[in-house]
């Protein structure tokens, strides 16, 4: 029989026989691994350990330690629930169930709709399946035979996903006992690698996400190879559910969805704006001591704008138009060509650059309705925008300077775990971007060069650039370990071109200059339910709506409690006063739940004595002490930007 050679991990290679599985190769170096193995990499692709070698390459045997076994096990544990839901509800459709970050769902067609009781049905079911020890048996069928297996049983949707697929090609399918699905794989060898499990919601989703289509009903599950490990996942999910920022923010009064007036549209109240003012004026002064300039652009232009930028040919499907004087408009869905607008103005010298225009402006994009997600998924949202429009030597700097930006804003916000990506067009795709390859490269590579200069690593994600340029995307890592988008840095050698955008040089003649997009919040919305979740509302002082409430004990102690709160005010400091015919402790308790930094407590003693009774936060009582002193510790701690209360 053929040999083949294969390099494990430690740089041993092994001479196989053709067609040798990674089973075989395991249990040749021990039967412990054997045992423990759960999938291989062979060549940096996930494989069954099954599956027969048919080449020289690297090869790699995975257990549940390894960093990409979770994913096969999720996935294992969607076919699982997918065969338990059949077996309980034998009417029921599968469509698709994918492995997504921290779990797995699967979407069902069926008339009925599940409840929280059949998830536990569904659970119990699986536990059942898992004790069987199926074998996960991959086979490979022609387009044909899987066509007509799909049909016999039934099911729609799987022959409407073979049915695109070209004809003469193999397709993989995975069998666990009398139960089959379509799928590339790979998977465990078997049911009983699946111990720790839960499924945890039940939502709507149409097919394939478009509205058009009907209505699935979609199970999330999550799964882990080890008890300890769910049960402390679940305990994660328990706590976010406090921090939801949509709970919190009915509750808190900092905003609201209205149906009538549509999904994805948000109603900022008055404290939610007032938490937003305070960010923004301290991004307004930070970036002009940077040299940005501030302007404020229209929210719609004719489709010629949006026709020369190139967003009309590239992201018409996510745009909104409406017919004026019958002129197709487009709402504006970004800022960029705004900007280059009110560069062209007049003419530029290379003594002028670079310019920095930055804007908190407006935009709209579709997005579906089950994409929608409170603040973290709108169609109309404010993005804290900039462009900067500089020379060819400048780009580094530049960028350079706004990795400083992040940095420095992430720890005012209190963000102190990030992770850097650097998105970068399909190599095998290249059609769907705007430029020349040594554009792109050049791009790609200025990135590159600041990121390193600036010691940071970064992961490379193919395929994930916009079709105008690479772009550095930070995701912000909150106190539960949770990740959210926030900055984007997008280079961009397209517009500029497309608009004729030119300079004056030293040199006398016109040459085009680069575009640098930035975006540090990525939107303020985004960015204020990320806040609101980081701090379960409890914001800091120097954020929060209302940072101290008076609470007189009876109307006698009113004046004062007035007095004081004039005081408070006059010194810049937001204050309510709870002068209401109600109890201490009930007023003390409302202010609590509304998370108010500080509580003056004000009574008799304290209005003879020209003190305050201070409550804090999270604390209680501290004592009293003379008003001057409290509202000098109040705005010394609002100056600093202190994220603690002392």
């Amino acid at each position: 029989m053929d040999k083949i050679h294969v390099t494990l991990p430690d740089g041993n290679v092994l001479d196989i026989d053709r067609g040798t599985s990674p089973m075989d190769v395991a249990a040749g170096i021990s039967s412990g691994l054997a045992r423990m193995a759960v999938a291989a990499r062979f060549n940096d692709s996930l494989i069954d350990m099954s599956l027969p070698l048919k080449e020289d390459g690297s090869l790699e045997i995975l257990t549940e330690k390894s960093p990409d076994a979770l994913e096969v096990l999720r996935h294992s544990c969607a076919h699982l629930m997918a065969q338990a839901v059949q077996r309980i509800f034998p009417e029921t459709k599968v469509t698709i169930g994918p492995v997504i970050e921290d779990g797995f769902y699967y979407d069902f067609d069926r008339e009925a709709p599940f409840t929280p009781e059949d998830l536990v049905k569904i659970e119990g079911e699986m536990k059942k399946i898992a004790k069987e020890k199926l074998e996960i048996r991959r086979e490979e069928v022609t387009r044909e035979a899987a066509l007509k297996m799909f049909e016999e049983m039934g099911e729609a949707y799987k022959v409407e996903i073979i049915k695109e697929l070209p004809a003469g090609e193999t397709i993989t399918c995975y069998r666990q006992g009398d139960w089959v699905d379509l799928c590339r794989g790979p998977h465990l060898p078997n049911t009983s690698f699946i111990k720790a499990f839960k499924l945890l919601s039940i939502a709507g989703a149409y097919w394939r996400g478009d509205e058009k289509n009907r209505m699935l009903q979609r199970i999330y599950g999550t799964a882990f190879f080890r008890k300890a490990e769910l049960e402390e996942y679940l305990l994660m999910l328990e706590e976010a559910k406090k921090r939801d920022h949509r709970r919190l923010g009915k509750e808190l009064e900092l905003f609201a969805f209205e149906e009538k007036v549509g999904g994805g549209f948000v109603f900022w109240y008055p404290k939610g704006v007032t938490v937003r003012k305070q960010i923004e004026d301290y991004l307004y002064h930070e970036l002009v001591k940077r040299g940005y300039q501030w302007v404020i652009s229209p929210h719609l232009a004719r489709s010629e704008l949006w026709k020369t930028s190139g967003h009309y040919d590239f992201y018409r499907e996510n745009m909104y138009s409406l017919s004026i004087d019958d002129e197709e408009y487009i709402v504006k869905p970004m800022n960029c060509p705004f900007h280059v607008m009110i560069y062209k103005n007049k003419r530029r010298s290379y003594r002028e650059l670079p310019i920095k225009y930055a804007e908190n402006g407006t935009v709209y994009r579709y997005e579906k309705s089950g994409a929608l997600h409170g603040m973290l998924r709108v169609r109309g949202f404010t993005q804290d925008d900039a462009h900067i429009i500089c020379t060819p030597e400048q780009v580094h700097g530049e960028i350079e300077k706004l990795i400083d930006l992040a940095l420095d804003i992430y720890r005012v916000f209190g963000f102190e775990k990030y992770k850097f990506e650097l998105s970068v067009r399909d190599s095998r795709n290249k059609q769907k971007y705007a430029g020349t390859d040594e554009e792109w490269d050049m791009a790609e590579d200025a990135l590159i060069q600041a990121l390193a200069k600036k010691g940071i690593e970064f992961e490379r994600m193919e395929g994930e650039a916009v079709f105008y340029g690479p772009k550095i995307d930070v995701k912000l890592y909150d106190c539960l370990g949770r990740k959210w988008q926030a900055t984007t840095i997008q280079f961009d050698f397209n517009l500029p071109r497309r608009f004729g955008m030119t300079y004056v040089a030293s040199d006398g003649a016109e040459h085009t200059p680069f575009m640098i997009h930035r975006a540090i919040f990525g939107s303020w919305e985004r960015f204020f339910g990320m806040l609101v979740e980081q701090y379960a509302g409890a914001f800091p002082l120097w954020l929060a709506p209302v940072q101290v409430s008076v609470i007189p004990i009876t109307d006698d102690n009113v004046p004062y409690a007035g007095e004081v709160a004039d005081k408070l005010i006059a010194a810049g400091i937001r204050v309510s006063v709870d002068d209401r015919s109600e109890k201490m402790g009930y007023k003390i308790r409302e202010a609590q739940m509304q998370k108010v930094p500080y509580m003056l407590v004000i009574g008799k003693k304290e209005a003879e004595d020209g003190t305050v009774s201070v409550r804090v936060r999270g604390r209680g009582d501290e004592g009293a002490v003379p008003v001057d002193e409290f509202i000098r510790k109040v705005t010394s701690l609002v100056r600093s930007k202190s994220l603690d209360l002392p």
